[in-house]
């Protein structure tokens, strides 16, 4: 099967996004004609599980094509996406000899990428990144556009840069090995992308649940390639989230609180941005931006795609952290609303109230 190659052109910058089952395994071929130096030296940032079940053949890759290479492994999850973690990373770095020529692969999911991410953005002043998502919400999201980020204990990403990618290279493949949790969580970013951007996305979703679950490979190809082309066509329209890539935001401001208040070890990132789609589309609702008929789709979307972690915080909680939020500004929250499926806007008056009851209302659905 022939590598689909999804251009990302920004104004400073261009690369493509590589889609193909088995392209892992080739991945050495392909950066050999992309690194900066043929003496550029190769840094694979990852973690134990992903190297375990896929470093071999990546390595085997770069050996091929004769790219010098080197790994640097860290603990996996959320909690060790932090400073301390970036500052131990550049330390082996600057141990290994890395230079300006040197390359960071960024192999593992939204974690490793962005950390990944941000290291190479600020070692030496920038050095390249190849993003290699190895789960599904990295594949279809996290990978491309060029965010990097750590957190802080009052919140996600409050720290962070744009750093865009070399390439990314994405194998379907890959997924084959991951837990059914950490794929069912991904689903629920490509959901994200049918409602903000592709109804026929989200359609598709809906009509092969089945197929979608049980990893058919053509309906894998089919949500991933989707889900790149509108993250690439926003990311082209807006790369540094001035305004219409806010919409990506969709479901990740009541999604991000939920996964801070729980500090970050209740939800994988995908299943609270799940319970803050539904979350979204009954605030659209309560303000009169949504009508019950797509709220209720984008719900049952989320149910469809269940099980999900229970909702244990509360409303006011929720909404009060809200407040602290990277995307509030000047003690303005803007809310990413449903208008139909494949249409949002952001809306800035949303009243307190109706955050905590639509926080209520996801807590009581996680119940049942």
């Amino acid at each position: 099967m022939r590598v689909r190659k999804i251009p990302v052109r920004l104004k400073h910058s261009h690369y493509e996004v590589f889609i193909e089952r088995g392209l892992l395994a080739r991945t050495g071929k392909l950066l050999s004609k992309l690194l900066p130096s043929k003496n550029s030296k190769c840094f694979i940032v990852t973690v134990e599980a992903v190297w375990r079940h896929w470093g071999q053949q990546l390595s085997e890759s770069l050996e091929k094509a004769k790219i010098a290479q080197a790994k640097v492994e860290i603990p996996d999850g959320e909690r060790y996406k932090t400073l301390a973690s970036l500052e131990r990373m550049a330390e082996q770095l600057s141990e290994l000899r890395a230079d300006r020529n040197s390359v960071i692969l960024a192999f593992g999911g939204g974690v490793i990428g962005d950390v990944a991410g941000m290291l190479a953005s600020v070692y030496m002043r920038g050095i390249p990144v190849v993003q290699i998502p190895t789960t599904l919400l990295a594949q279809v999201d996290a990978s491309v556009g060029g965010k990097t980020g750590v957190n802080l204990k009052a919140g996600k990403n409050l720290l962070g840069t744009f750093h865009q990618p070399l390439a990314v290279v994405i194998d379907p493949e890959i997924l084959r090995t991951l837990p059914e949790r950490e794929f069912r969580s991904g689903l629920f970013e490509v959901i994200k992308c049918g409602v903000i951007r592709e109804r026929k996305l989200f359609e598709f979703m809906m009509d092969n649940r089945n197929q979608v679950l049980e990893l058919n490979p053509d309906a894998l190809e089919r949500i991933i390639a989707d889900s790149v082309s509108i993250k690439a066509d926003v990311v082209v329209a807006d790369e540094k989230e001035s305004d219409l890539r806010r919409i990506l935001n969709f479901g990740h401001t009541v999604g991000h609180a939920l996964e801070a208040e729980t500090s970050y070890k209740h939800f994988l990132h995908g299943e609270a941005v799940g319970w803050g789609m539904a979350a979204a589309a009954m605030i659209g609702v309560a303000v009169q931006r949504t009508s019950s008929d797509v709220a209720r789709n984008i719900v049952s979307a989320v149910l469809a795609y269940s099980p999900l972690p229970e909702v244990t915080s509360r409303g006011a909680d929720i909404a009060e952290r809200i407040m602290s939020d990277k995307k509030t500004v000047d003690g303005t929250t803007h809310f990413v609303l449903p208008r139909e499926i494949g249409k949002v806007e952001i809306y800035n008056k949303v009243p307190k109230e109706a955050v905590m009851h639509a926080v209520e209302h996801i807590r009581y659905l996680s119940r049942t």
